[in-house]
């Protein structure tokens, strides 16, 4: 039928994908126990596990980035449900074809028939084209699944999505691609296992690490490598470092995130922002960047060192830094690669303070090491008149009514009056914080001790 999208090539018992057929279709998983990552979801008692195991399901909507399993798990219930499954393309279809299945779901459903539909990219339909299904949804017509790569929020409207579910997938961890390829090198039925094929495990790791969460890029990455490995007298065919940077079209930065290189890079980082070295500072994110790292990864750690390294000599830093990490999430990459180049270096060249970080740290040890001591009673809310009568509140100065806004109270422990755990340097800003603590501490003198 020409209203759906082609399925892919079959064998002969028309229930598998051909030989060929692209490694990505031929190792999509057939049951949810093959089915990996996504456990917040699909984990052992999880409701959608629950939903297809016993093929109850709701309308749905499955957002995710590419190569996450959505459509894997559309197959998953169609091998699964009792009822009819049909998959419906976006990209394809217009409303005369909609409200064509939609008549047909309709008309299944008074035969005591259930219609699954499956809308891939649904994020390309229109308002009108969306507004369509609304009535067969309500009516239970058929169950809607859609997947889209687009926050459903803006992209799906507010009465459809309304009736639905909606199920974050998330792009699969590093660990979780390299064992999908790992599998695909051992399966001698769907995968290349039989062929001789010899790999290690870090390159197999590279490609995990190039395909940024993205499954089915791995897959075509491995299936382009291992077609141009040529084989041995013995049949042994070595995949190696030149075939995969061939396959991905750029050089291997062997990189893991999860190994001693990922601190090494990240350390080389912060030390470079930290000495005030902006080249260092672009040279170390770019190789983190093109190797695959996480970016919101290297946002957060720009983040803390922003607190860290530059602290009060520039507090604008901060915002800086949370910038980039709100533009990496709104335009994705590589486009939000320049946010973070951009704050990278706007740390480098701040003025640089970790009074914050060393006045913590006392804090810190002071709480884990001295006695705890209450709260003085000065500095506590008299919520009720029984707190009023056992003194909260009792000496509280209300800062507001003082000429100079300050008062002579203490608000320190009475075992920690005397410490100082803030001290600002004349670095930036932290210059006119230092004036500003003294000139507090001369007005104490003045007016509270008399010397």
């Amino acid at each position: 039928m020409s209203l759906f999208e082609p399925s892919p090539a079959r064998n002969a018992e028309g229930d598998k994908p051909a030989a060929a057929s692209p490694l990505a279709d031929r190792m999509r998983p057939e049951t949810i126990e093959e089915f990996v990552g996504q456990l917040h979801i699909l984990g052992p008692g999880k409701a959608l596990r629950r939903q297809i195991e016993r093929d109850e399901l709701g309308s749905m909507i499955l957002w995710g980035p590419p190569g996450s399993g959505k459509t894997t798990l559309a197959t998953i219930v169609a091998r699964k449900t009792r009822s009819d499954f049909l998959r419906f393309s976006a990209v394809l279809s217009g409303i005369k074809e909609i409200k064509e299945v939609m008549a047909a779901a309709e008309k299944s459903r008074h035969y005591g028939r259930r219609t699954v539909l499956f809308i891939d990219e649904m994020h390309r339909f229109n308002k009108a084209q969306q507004d369509a299904f609304l009535p067969y949804v309500e009516r239970g017509d058929i169950v809607l699944i859609g997947a889209t790569t687009e926050n459903p929020s803006f992209e799906v409207n507010a009465a459809l999505l309304s009736r639905a579910k909606v199920y974050m997938l998330s792009a699969l961890s590093t660990d979780e691609v390299q064992a999908l390829l790992r599998r695909a090198l051992e399966d001698s039925k769907r995968g290349l296992g039989g062929r001789g094929l010899e790999i290690s495990d870090d390159l197999l790791r590279q490609i995990a690490v190039f395909s940024n969460g993205d499954a089915r890029s791995a897959f075509n990455t491995l299936e382009t490598a291992a077609t141009a490995a040529p084989h041995d007298a013995q049949g042994r065919a070595g995949i190696t470092e030149t075939l995969v940077e061939d396959a991905i079209q750029r050089k291997v930065l062997l990189y893991d995130k999860a190994g001693e290189e990922h601190y090494n890079l990240i350390s080389a980082l912060h030390k470079s922002i930290r000495n005030s070295d902006a080249d260092a500072t672009l040279y170390w994110l770019g190789r983190m960047l093109e190797a695959g790292e996480d970016p919101l990864y290297i946002a957060r750690r720009l983040i803390r060192e922003a607190s860290e390294d530059i602290g009060m000599a520039d507090p604008n830093a901060l915002s800086v830094t949370v910038a980039a990490m709100q533009a990496v999430h709104f335009l994705g990459m590589p486009e939000g690669n320049l946010a973070l180049a951009e704050a990278a270096v706007y740390l480098a060249l701040s003025p640089k303070s970790n009074a914050l970080y060393v006045g913590y740290g006392e804090v810190v040890r002071d709480a884990q090491q001295t006695m705890a001591q209450p709260v003085p009673f000065h500095l506590r809310n008299a919520v009720t008149g029984l707190m009023a009568n056992f003194g909260y509140g009792k000496g509280y100065q209300y800062a507001h009514d003082a000429e100079n806004k300050l008062t002579d109270m203490t608000c320190l422990p009475d075992n920690l009056k005397d410490r100082h755990y803030y001290c600002p340097t004349d670095q930036g800003l932290e210059k006119k914080w230092k004036q500003t603590m003294q000139a507090i501490e001369e007005w104490k003198k003045k007016y509270v001790t008399g010397k």
